[in-house]
C-alpha cells in the first residue's frame, strides 16, 4: 500500500466536512486535465448543472415528536444485506487519478460493508479487484462488438466471484466532452507543454503517476492483448464497444448471465416496463452524470415514474448528481433502493487513495443518518413515500 492508504488519515482528510471539500482537495491536488476528465461533462455541462439543481428542489420534511434513538442505514439489495443504501459505481481510468485507482476504491467499499462496481474501463485487472473488494462485488459490463468474445468474458467475470453484472446501455456513442478535448486528454497521455507545465504544478500528482507509470485500460488490454489508444477517451471506448445492442440482444445477455442483471442508463416508464418483461433484475435510472446527452432531463426528476412504472418488479438505482447524505434520503423517499455513487467517490480517492474515498462515504453516511434522524426515520424504510416534497421549476 501507499501511503495515504493504511495509518492515520491525514489531517486535511479529516478536516474535510462535505464532499465539496474533497472535490476541492481533488482539484488542487490533480492535474488539470484528469480533474476535468472526472470534473466534466458533455458539450455545455447543462445536464450535469441540472442534476444538481433538480435535486435542490426536492425538500426533505423534518418530524418531530417520534423516537429515533435508534436507526440504522442497512439495506438489502439482491438478497445481500450492506450498510447502507448506496453503491460505488463504475468509474473508468481511475488509476490516472490516484496509484491503482480502482482498488482503492474497492477496499473503501468493502471497509464501509457497500459494493463496488469494476468498470469495464477498469486500470487493474480482473483478478486484482476480485482480490481487493469485499464479498459485495458486481461488474460493469459496456457490450463489446465481438459477442464470442463478451460470452468469454462473461465466463471470466463468473469465475472471478463478481455476483452482480450491470450492463451500461446509453453509450451506443461516446459523449461530446470539450473539457477532455481542450486539454487534450488522450490514452496513453499526451504531454504537451502546457501540460507537463501543469503537471509540475501538481508535482505530488506527477510523482505518483511517474511511479505507476501510464495508466492504461487493463481489461480491455487483458482481452485484446494488446493497450487502448486513442485522441480522446470516448474515441478509445468507442472502438470495441458495440453501436447496435438492442433490447432483442439483451435477451440474449439474459441467457448468458444467470445472476442479477441490471441495466444502468434506463430513464422513461417504458423503459422499466421492456426491462420487466425481459426478466431483468434490476435498474439504474441515469443520465451517465451528464456526460452523455446534453439537454437531457435530471435523473430525479424522472425517477418518481420509473419507480411506478417498475411496479416492484426491479431494483431500482439511481445515479448523477448525489452529492450529500440528503441527496441519498431525497432519493430513497421517491422510491429509488439505493443510490450508485460517481464522482462523490472518486474526488476522495483523488484526495487520499484509500483513505479518501472512505472519508467520503463516511461523510454521506453521517449526513444521511443525520437526514433519518430529523425527518422521524429510524430505518431506511421509513423514509419511503412521506418525506419530500416537489418546489416548481425556477423561472
Amino acid at each position: 500500500m501507499k501511503p495515504h492508504d493504511a495509518g492515520v488519515e491525514p489531517a486535511r482528510l479529516r478536516r474535510a466536512a462535505t464532499i465539496g471539500d474533497l472535490r476541492e482537495l481533488a482539484r488542487r491536488e490533480l492535474a488539470r486535465m484528469v480533474f476535468d476528465y472526472i470534473d466534466g461533462a458533455a458539450g455545455e455541462e447543462h445536464t450535469a448543472a441540472r442534476n444538481r439543481e433538480s435535486l435542490q428542489r426536492v425538500h426533505l420534511l423534518p418530524e418531530v415528536l417520534l423516537d429515533v434513538s435508534s436507526r440504522s442505514l442497512a439495506c438489502t439489495l439482491f438478497g445481500e444485506r450492506q450498510a447502507m443504501p448506496v453503491v460505488v459505481g463504475p468509474t473508468g481510468l481511475n488509476g490516472a487519478a490516484w496509484p491503482r485507482g480502482d482498488l482503492c476504491l474497492a477496499r473503501a467499499a468493502a471497509a464501509a460493508g457497500v459494493p463496488f462496481v469494476m468498470s469495464t474501463a477498469a486500470t487493474s485487472g480482473l483478478s486484482e479487484v476480485a482480490a481487493a473488494a469485499g464479498p459485495l462485488r458486481w461488474f460493469q459490463l459496456y457490450m463489446l462488438r465481438d459477442r464470442g468474445l463478451a460470452r468469454e468474458f462473461l465466463q471470466r467475470v463468473r469465475e472471478n466471484g463478481f455476483r452482480v453484472l450491470e450492463l451500461t446501455v446509453d453509450t451506443p456513442v461516446g459523449g461530446h466532452r470539450p473539457r477532455d478535448i481542450r486539454n487534450g486528454f488522450t490514452l496513453p497521455f499526451r504531454w504537451s507543454a502546457a501540460n507537463l507545465l501543469d503537471a509540475a504544478r501538481h508535482w505530488r500528482w506527477a510523482a505518483r503517476m511517474l511511479r505507476q507509470g501510464t495508466p492504461e485500460l487493463k481489461v480491455f488490454a487483458e482481452l485484446l492483448g494488446s493497450a487502448a489508444r486513442g485522441d480522446t477517451i470516448s474515441e478509445v471506448m468507442q472502438q470495441q464497444l458495440s453501436g447496435s445492442f438492442t433490447w432483442n440482444e439483451v435477451a440474449w445477455l439474459r441467457e448468458q448471465w444467470t445472476g442479477p442483471l441490471l441495466l444502468k442508463g434506463l430513464w422513461s416508464p417504458e423503459h422499466a416496463r421492456r426491462a420487466r418483461a425481459l426478466g431483468i433484475d434490476g435498474a439504474v435510472v441515469s443520465n451517465h452524470g451528464g456526460r452523455q446527452l446534453d439537454g437531457a432531463g435530471a435523473t430525479i426528476e424522472a425517477l418518481p415514474g420509473f419507480v411506478e412504472a417498475a411496479r416492484g418488479e426491479l431494483t431500482v438505482l439511481v445515479d448523477s448528481g448525489f452529492r450529500s447524505g440528503t441527496d441519498i434520503a431525497k432519493a430513497i423517499a421517491l422510491g429509488a433502493d439505493g443510490v450508485q455513487l460517481g464522482r462523490a467517490t472518486l474526488y476522495g480517492l483523488a484526495a487520499g487513495g484509500t483513505q479518501g474515498a472512505r472519508r467520503a462515504l463516511s461523510i454521506l453516511a453521517q449526513e444521511l443518518d443525520l437526514a433519518m434522524a430529523l425527518c422521524g426515520a429510524r430505518d431506511i424504510g421509513e423514509l419511503r413515500g412521506r418525506c419530500v416534497a416537489h418546489e416548481g421549476p425556477r423561472r
